[in-house]
């Protein structure tokens, strides 16, 4: 009841901008403006971990940014979603962008036409501790996510929030740790959840959190959507080939490289990129494209 119930005060009566304080605002036009200043860039935390998809942030996380966010995330303003959403969404898009360009890619998926192929942008957001999500209400990142697929799907792009992502271990609070620390603490500990998998296949994949710092979250979601993709792929490729005669293999082609395959080609079950509404403003200082 929490949830809803706030979500509608926040809409009716808002008390104060979420960056400022100013009354009678959810963000006023400064703050909100501070989420959109720049072009969002591709941002490298330092020491950059293994497996990290290229990163998109549309701002720093500092000032007023910082002060929505921890509105957002800690105080149950919930209002503040559809504008930070709509930062993310911009992330978003400038990721998908440079992965149609062939900037900044880790792997397949962009179209001959331009454009990333393989059905709607899947965002899928890092989730939350199971008991932060019952301490707070709700679950940031998920929030964010579809307020920014709703984005995407404003501005013409195909989009959905895909929560496939689960916590299969506790894990310690990463306030305090260093990046090494971070990297350990996560190491493992996300898993897709069951039938998820085939749910990926159904478009390229773009992680999506509220803030990044030093990676290690977005690094960890990474390997489990890349894991859970190429396990799916197998077994449907070993069910395939198993329902299937040798002959009809050699008249339709080898099931092996059958529609799963033919979806990674198009960018489906991939991940693309990773998409942030901030991160550290370190890790804006550092542009190798």
């Amino acid at each position: 009841m929490h949830g809803w119930w706030q979500d509608l005060t926040d809409l009716v009566l808002p008390t104060e901008c979420g960056g400022c304080g100013s009354p009678r605002t959810v963000l006023c036009p400064r703050c909100r403006a501070a989420l959109s200043r720049g072009a969002p860039r591709r941002v490298r935390p330092v020491p950059e971990p293994s497996g990290l998809p290229a990163v998109y942030a549309a701002a720093p996380y500092a000032d007023a940014v910082r002060a929505a966010l921890l509105a957002h995330k800690e105080r149950g303003a919930l209002g503040l979603a559809r504008p930070l959403g709509t930062a993310l969404a911009g992330a978003a898009r400038a990721g998908l962008r440079a992965a149609a360009t062939g900037a900044g890619r880790t792997g397949a998926g962009a179209g001959a036409a331009g454009g990333v192929a393989g059905g709607a942008v899947l965002l899928v957001p890092v989730p939350s501790a199971r008991q932060a999500v019952r301490a707070r209400g709700h679950d940031p990142a998920r929030r964010i996510a579809l307020a920014a697929a709703g984005g995407l799907r404003r501005s013409g792009t195909p989009a959905r929030a895909l929560a496939v992502l689960r916590q299969r271990r506790v894990v310690a609070d990463q306030s305090g740790l260093t990046s090494r620390q971070r990297l350990e603490n996560l190491a493992g500990a996300l898993e897709v959840a069951a039938g998820g998998a085939r749910l990926l296949l159904s478009g390229p994949v773009v992680l999506v959190d509220d803030v990044m710092t030093t990676g290690a979250s977005l690094a960890e979601a990474a390997r489990a959507v890349t894991t859970a993709v190429y396990t799916a792929r197998g077994r449907e490729g070993m069910r395939k080939q198993k329902s299937r005669s040798r002959q009809k293999e050699q008249q339709e082609g080898n099931s092996v490289y059958g529609t799963p395959e033919m979806a990674w080609v198009n960018g489906a079950g991939e991940v693309v990129c990773a998409a942030v509404v901030a991160a550290s403003p370190d890790s804006f200082g550092i542009d190798r494209n």
